[in-house]
Order: C-alpha cells, then structure tokens, then sequence
C-alpha cells in the first residue's frame, strides 16, 4: 500500500498529468468526415475518437453538422541511412494529412497540412520483426495526428 501510495505522489510530482477527456465544439456534435479513402488508418482513428467523444457522425453532410474533409491521407517511408554496401540501416516512416472543417459552409479550421515523420533502425535478419515496428509507429503517428487535430477543432 505504501508503495502504491509513493508512486502516486512521486507521478504526480514528475509532471505527469493523466490526459482529459476531448471535449469538443458544440457545432461538432453532428459531424461528417468526407474522404476518399474510407480505409486508411487515420480516417478510421479520426471516427472513433470522435466517437469517443460523443460525436454523432452523420452518413452525409447536413446543414446542423460540421465537416471534416481530408484531402490528402497518404502513408510511406523512406530509407534514411545505408551501410557501406549499400543495405539500408535506417528508415523513416511519415503520415500526411492535408485537411479542413467547416460549419454550415464557414471555414472553422482552414485547410493545412500535418506531417508527422518516425524513424526506426532496420535489421535484414529481423523481417518480421522490423515490419511489426514499422506498423506500430505508423499507428502512434495516426493517433497524434488525430489527437492534433481534434485539438485544433477544439480550440475554435
């Protein structure tokens, strides 16, 4: 017990804060999100957080709900190092969105693009291993970049 109560204070006195709840516009409680590709990680992400959050989502745009359009929700990496024959060592994994929302046609947040980028060692002996990694970082970065962007919705 005094263990438990030790880590508590000694969490709380290193900055460590657990996070809020979203709480989101009230013009966001009816919400669209418009996208090409219904498929992609943050797009899916992005619809349940919102969910999370209490957010209805509508199957079409209404007059009462917000938008959230994602233009661009694109995914890759790219090799950041090579050893001395010429094997990459190290590559780089981003997430790009380019996106806006809107309110009864008012611009809420304007169009802008989001890049998050990780980087991770590569080892020819440990495929399926590094393929794992490669995924999981390409998740955390979706989870931020829906994070940043409910929190700019947020903030309107």
């Amino acid at each position: 017990m005094t263990g438990l109560l030790a880590s508590v204070l000694l969490s709380g006195g290193c900055g460590f804060h657990l996070q809020d709840a979203l709480t989101l516009p009230p013009v966001m409680q009816r919400t669209y999100v418009r996208t090409v590709d219904t498929h992609s990680l943050f797009y899916r992400e992005l619809r349940r957080e919102l969910q999370a959050a209490g957010v209805e989502l509508l199957d079409a745009p209404a007059a009462d709900g917000a938008v959230i359009d994602i233009l661009v929700d694109e995914t890759d990496q790219r090799v950041l190092s090579v050893s001395a024959r010429n094997v990459p060592t190290e590559y780089e994994v981003y997430y790009t969105v380019h996106y806006g929302i809107s309110y009864a046609g008012a611009v809420t947040v304007p169009v802008q693009d989001l890049t998050l980028t990780r980087d991770y060692t590569y080892d020819p002996t440990l495929v399926l291993g590094k393929e794992r990694e490669e995924q999981v970082l390409r998740e955390r970065i979706v989870e931020d970049l829906v994070r940043i962007v409910l929190e700019q919705a947020s903030a309107r």
